[in-house]
């Protein structure tokens, strides 16, 4: 079983590279979903088993760890898609 992180510099690491695989894994969904504006409601369910995966992985007692996963997604899955012909944009 793997460590349980307690570094939050490390479990924000731990979160962009949950987020990266999320988002190469569903390159298809993401595209959809910006297009869409509905990208978070198309990967909800990936999303959340990301979350899940990531708390299981980080310490409770790091703060902001709900932050960190969030951010991950903004920083890797919503400004690499960027690219995308949207309306959002």
């Amino acid at each position: 079983m793997a460590r349980v992180v307690e570094n939050p510099d490390l479990a924000f690491r731990l979160a962009r590279a949950i987020v990266s695989d999320i988002a190469l894994y569903n390159q298809d969904k993401v595209a959809e979903g910006i297009k869409g504006d509905n990208i978070f409601e198309l990967m909800n369910a990936e999303l959340e088993e990301g979350r899940e995966h990531f708390y299981s992985r980080v310490s409770a007692d790091i703060a902001n760890r709900d932050h960190l996963y969030e951010r991950a997604i903004v920083d890797v899955m919503i400004k690499q898609a960027g690219k995308i012909e949207s309306q959002i944009w």
